[in-house]
């Protein structure tokens, strides 16, 4: 009896054991089980220990609460023009009601597949190619928006839906990169005709500039210049005549000028003014001594010749035409005498070497001087006998 009684006793024991440990669930946190007891939903296990009736609650497999991730490949759109593509979408979504998850739908995952396949659909259907690649945020919005309202009965909530990629086909791909080198071909092209023009641009500008800055130096140097030259001027001019010098100066001033005359390695053929023997009498008359007249003061003119002329003879009444008209015998010039003050030809011709020194200008002739035979010899005779005879 005892040992039979310690039999029962130890099966009683560990059927509670069991039955303890049955009863007994432990929930990890962030995940959910539904409870049915006879086949109804009882209730929702929260994370932690939860206590069950063995037996007759039974607990469904876990649903977890977290974020989770789902990617679509390749699903096939086709564009209002026409074009299709494959679009890879990332859908993020969260189950916010473990019972909803578990009995309002059969696989939610794929629900939301196939929902977001249609949407993708109706989305880019109203959209041509170039939008669509182009408008990947407005479709997430659109797409986030959509299911967000369908899943919201089925305790999911989606919180992100992303554009993966979008992949045309290949002969869309080749227009495509075509027109891409085409634009950047057309935007170098126009970067470097504006660089062109840009550099055009400042190179005139610049050469303005320079040719401005250089006719502004031109003429600010020619003003500095002319006015230099004028006080220059005014100052040897109020020199003078404060110093009030007189024509026998200015004479010796006028034969320093005369070598400028024959500078020049081509000067060949030079000319005496004629106001350069006024020039030298009037300075011979100034180292000569005092034989100088009172009209040396105003550049005196060289003295003409002076030739004495005779009346013509007397004609004989009672001559005869046939005898022809009598000759009438040249009459000796009187020798004339130079005037006072007037250099002779040697002291012109040593005053003229001393101002022009190897020149090459030769000695002067001799002057001619009033009353010299070569001055009687040039002037016009009265009466000239070489006249022919009237008939």
């Amino acid at each position: 009896m005892n040992l039979a009684g310690g039999i029962v006793a130890a099966i009683v024991a560990l059927l509670v054991i069991i039955t303890v440990l049955r009863s007994v669930r432990i929930v990890p946190q962030a995940r959910a089980r539904n409870v049915e007891r006879f086949g109804r939903y009882r209730k929702t296990l929260e994370p932690g220990m939860n206590f069950i009736i063995p037996a007759i609650d039974r607990v469904k497999k876990e649903i977890d609460l977290r974020e989770q991730v789902v990617s679509f490949t390749g699903s096939p759109v086709i564009t209002e023009d026409n074009v299709g593509v494959l679009i890879d979408t990332v859908l993020f979504f969260q189950v916010t009601d473990p019972r909803a998850a578990d009995y309002e739908i059969v696989n939610y995952i794929q629900a939301i597949e196939q929902l977001t396949a249609t949407m993708l659909r109706s989305v880019i259907g109203s959209m041509d190619l170039e939008e669509t690649l182009t408008s990947r945020d407005k479709i997430n919005n659109a797409l986030r928006g959509v299911l967000d309202d369908a899943s919201g009965k089925w305790g999911i909530r989606v919180t992100r839906v992303e554009i993966k990629a979008i992949e045309p086909p290949k002969s869309v791909k080749e227009a495509m990169e075509k027109q891409l080198r085409a634009e950047r071909e057309k935007r170098a092209a126009i970067l470097t005709a504006e660089g062109l023009r840009q550099s055009k641009i400042l190179t005139a500008e610049g050469e303005k500039q320079s040719a401005i800055l250089s006719a502004e130096g031109a003429k600010q140097s020619s003003i500095l210049r002319a006015e230099g030259q004028a006080q220059a001027i005014a100052a040897v001019f109020q020199a003078v005549h404060d110093n009030d010098p007189d024509p026998k100066l200015l004479a010796y001033q006028y034969l320093q000028t005369l070598p400028q005359l024959a500078q020049g390695a081509g000067n060949t053929f030079w000319v005496i003014p004629s106001e350069v023997t006024t020039a030298l009498r009037s300075v011979a008359s100034a180292f000569g001594g005092g034989d100088a007249t009172p009209a040396a003061n105003t550049a005196p003119a060289l003295p003409k010749t002076e030739a004495k002329t005779t009346e013509p003879p007397a004609v004989p009444a009672s001559g005869s035409a046939a005898n022809g008209p009598a000759s009438t015998p040249a009459l000796d010039p009187a020798p004339a005498t130079p005037a006072p003050g007037t250099p002779s030809a040697d002291a012109l011709n040593a005053m003229l070497a001393v101002a022009m020194p190897g020149n090459g200008v030769g000695p002067l002739g001799p002057i001619d001087q009033p009353g010299t035979e070569a001055e009687a010899a040039a002037a016009p005779q009265d009466g000239d006998p070489s006249s022919a005879n009237g008939s």
